[in-house]
């Protein structure tokens, strides 16, 4: 079974920083107790407050989609789902 791994960039706009900040850490908590979810990095850039740096690992595709359906449904996916996302995905 491949692991997929998500990493790349999320951008937002100055005046949702805050709405995205409030968010993360349960949206954190929340991925990383997903079954299948190996590691889950979500973090602001210092330098550039409006760039979010993402890094993901599932153990498998399911897992990874499972991840995916959650999050969609989810405050994060209703908050960020039209922002500006630059993500590479990697079968391991």
């Amino acid at each position: 079974m491949a692991k997929v791994m998500l990493t790349g960039t999320m951008r937002c706009d100055a005046h949702e920083v805050e709405s995205v900040v409030a968010l993360l850490p349960r949206h954190q908590r929340l991925s990383e107790a997903e079954p299948g979810c190996l590691s889950f990095d979500l973090w602001q850039d210092e330098l550039d407050p409006c760039c979010f740096h993402v890094s993901e690992v599932f153990r498998s595709e399911a897992d990874f989609t499972a991840h995916q359906d959650r999050t969609h449904s989810s405050d994060w996916g209703r908050v960020t789902k039209h922002m500006i996302r630059d993500f590479t995905k990697s079968v391991l």
